[in-house]
């Protein structure tokens, strides 16, 4: 089979496709066919050999862990799946239900265990969810990364409720699935971007209000007034320099900010900016597989897409990573196989 990898010095250049031997099945664990890979942020991080814990230890890596696929062979004892099931790995396979701990997310794939770039993956059954029926696969491929952080920030810990506004930052695959949910939730919606034409497509899928931060640094005014000085219930917010600050003066007293992002290293936070909005805070990574099965249960019931900025052919991926460093895409890009 064909296989992706990515190795030291590190960095797109250093992303090659090899041949490598077609793995099998053992008991508890089926065969993968890949049909599709979306990439998220983590990914770019990933090719250039670091992530959120600092840098790789693990290397050479196969890359990305959004994907889906088809079972084409189970090993003994296999009764979650079956052959010809579409599946969609879980990221974080050890994570099956409650809270993080380091004991179940310490693995990730594509980071510190094999990812989805290449053309079969073995798994075990235990880190597999069924694809939502009415969606094509590159629409199933965005699920177990953006949408799950997604859904998870946005439904585990704020106890919104309908009528509750959400503001939620940017416009890409994270953004996009939260603006749906929110939608469907019955929130209020505020989306920021740094581009015109992006927020007009969001208003497309929802967005009841509109803040362009390019035009205005200090969004965290603009919000607040939307809200009749009262702030959002919820932000969402993506972890670029300067928002955390930002998120902290717009939210209103005592609600709640989702981190989901490391888009850029912030300034140095002042404390006094956290006590003053009583916010509370959560770092979001990812979800359980029984969260992601629930999520999925939603999605169908609302018939959610997810919003595919581009499609690729899955060799082209350091063209696709470019894409992805560019910043410029609106929702998910998608590598086909």
């Amino acid at each position: 089979m064909r296989s992706l990898m990515v190795s030291p010095p590190w960095g797109l250049d250093n992303i090659d496709l090899v041949e490598a031997p077609t793995p099998e099945p053992g008991p508890g664990e089926v065969r993968v066919r890949m049909k599709a890979v979306s990439l998220n942020f983590r990914d770019l991080l990933i090719a250039n050999g670091r992530h959120v814990r600092g840098a790789l230890s693990v290397q050479p890596i196969i890359p990305f862990g959004d994907g889906c696929g088809i079972v084409d062979a189970v090993g003994d004892d296999v009764t979650r799946v079956a052959l010809g099931d579409r599946v969609i790995p879980t990221i974080i396979p050890r994570w099956l239900a409650g809270p993080a701990t380091p004991e179940r997310i310490g693995a990730a794939v594509g980071m510190n265990l094999p990812g989805l770039g290449r053309e079969y993956a073995v798994i075990s059954q235990e880190a597999l969810v069924k694809a939502p029926e009415f969606l094509t696969d590159a629409e199933a491929a965005c699920l177990a990364c953006a949408g799950l952080t997604a859904w998870n920030a946005l439904f585990d810990g704020p106890n919104l409720l309908p009528g509750d506004v959400a503001l939620l930052q940017g416009t890409g695959g994270v953004s996009m699935f939260a603006l749906q949910f929110a939608k469907a939730a019955g929130f209020e919606t505020i989306v920021t971007s740094s581009s015109d034409e992006k927020l007009e497509r969001a208003r497309a899928y929802g967005a009841d209000h509109l803040i362009n931060y390019r035009n205005d640094a200090n969004w965290s005014a603009a919000a607040r007034s939307l809200t009749g000085g009262r702030g959002p219930d919820f932000i969402l917010d993506m972890g670029a320099p300067g928002t955390f600050e930002e998120s902290l003066r717009a939210v209103r007293m005592n609600g709640f900010i989702s981190v989901v992002g490391m888009l850029g290293a912030g300034s140095e936070l002042n404390p006094a900016t956290l006590l003053a909005s009583a916010a509370r805070v959560k770092a979001v990574a990812v979800g359980s597989r029984e969260t992601f099965e629930a999520m999925c249960r939603a999605i169908s019931y609302h018939r959610i897409r997810p919003v595919i900025s581009e499609v690729l052919p899955w060799t082209e991926a350091r063209r696709a990573l470019e894409s992805l460093e560019s910043r410029l895409y609106f929702g998910k890009i998608v590598l086909e196989f």
